[in-house]
């Protein structure tokens, strides 16, 4: 492909090599070290919550489900239309997923179909903000309180997102970040939990580093998720251009509304820029009006080399591994019920994220459109 869905972004070459020279004179390469610490506070004082650091966005979330103390074979609910690891956190953490019906107008969890889901063996509630969209925190947060839920949102889209003057990963018992290569922001593989409750942090550092606390002692059954000192340098770099990253961002996705105002279709999606939120331009997802002619335009733009993304199709209910005759897994064979999500089904079956990133060219977004109407 000559221009992909996404280009990681890289600082200067000089910039990162300055910023890891050091490690060469103290090998210090991993287990929480000077970088590591670095990014870590940069986040925190970032984000305005604690910052906990994993090896990647998936463990970072198996751990915050895990750190919350959810009870074994609990019912999580959450959606459908999302990436794949969102449903297998679920599942490997010995829960039980249960799928939420979105909004049409920006993909999030539907709030209004939240309730008639919670029962007594509903645990939490893991929203996801999905291409940066923020969910309806308000509601949600209402809801959870009321019968007493947890909420643990996945904000692997939503770095640097914020929300009526709030950054996106402040709201929740626990929001979860990815940082890998095609994130907004990057450390190449890497995630955190951010939180605000003091006494998930030491188990969230319990389960990233086999519970050991000193080295006499290891007081909890934990695993291996640190993030080591070359990604921690390539974040706190990445970090310094980050919001020069994200205007190009912006700059791009404002050519492409304005060269797809009156195509018809697609048509952005969102299709209007929601009020409160100042996004970060992580995706430009757009719909079409059909299957067929969404399906048409990524076969013409593949043609072309140029890679569009099906995201998210299929839903994550309708993966293989969840498939009731192919899974050998309990917890697995209850998602084979599928017809409660149509919105979500809808949306999947339509969406399609164009080319976006800091160094696309106003060039190849005008290639990317022509083709895109064109069919």
């Amino acid at each position: 492909m000559k221009l992909k869905v996404t280009r990681t972004t890289l600082p200067p070459f000089e910039e990162f090599c300055d910023e890891i020279r050091p490690l060469w004179d103290s090998h210090w390469v991993t287990n929480m070290g000077e970088k590591h610490d670095a990014l870590e506070a940069a986040l925190r004082e970032r984000t305005g919550c604690g910052v906990t650091l994993f090896s990647n966005g998936h463990l970072a979330l198996e751990a915050a489900l895990e750190a919350l103390g959810l009870p074994a074979g609990s019912e999580v609910i959450t959606t459908p239309f999302t990436f794949v690891s969102t449903t297998h956190a679920i599942v490997r953490r010995g829960l039980r997923p249960v799928f939420c019906d979105v909004r049409p107008s920006d993909g999030t969890l539907d709030p209004d179909c939240l309730e008639p889901l919670i029962n007594e063996r509903t645990s939490a509630i893991l929203p996801v903000h999905v291409y940066g969209n923020v969910c309806d925190v308000e509601r949600i947060g209402t809801i959870a309180a009321r019968h007493g839920l947890k909420v643990i949102y996945d904000a692997a889209h939503a770095f640097g997102v914020r929300y009526k003057g709030m950054p996106a990963e402040s709201f929740g018992d626990a929001s979860v970040l990815s940082f890998h290569a095609t994130k907004v922001f990057s450390t190449v593989e890497g995630g955190a939990v951010c939180w605000h409750d003091k006494a998930i942090e030491r188990r969230l550092k319990d389960l990233k580093n086999f519970g050991i606390r000193d080295t006499e002692h290891c007081e909890a059954v934990g695993g291996n998720a640190k993030l080591d000192e070359l990604r921690a340098a390539m974040g706190i770099c990445n970090l310094r251009h980050f919001d020069e990253a994200v205007a190009r961002r912006r700059e791009a996705a404002m050519l492409y509304r304005k060269l797809l105002a009156g195509a018809g279709d697609p048509v952005p999606f969102p299709s209007e820029l929601p009020a409160g939120v100042e996004p970060n331009w992580s995706y430009f997802p757009v719909l079409f009006s059909t299957r067929a002619r969404r399906d048409a335009a990524y076969d013409a733009l593949a043609a072309a080399g140029i890679g569009s993304r099906k995201y998210f199709w299929p839903l994550t209910s309708d993966a293989g591994c969840y498939d009731y005759d192919s899974s050998k897994t309990p917890v697995a064979r209850d998602l084979s019920s599928r017809s409660g999500t149509p919105v979500a089904r809808d949306l999947a079956s339509r969406v399609l994220c164009l080319p976006l990133s800091p160094y696309i060219t106003p060039e190849e977004i005008e290639s990317v459109v022509r083709l895109s109407v064109s069919l």
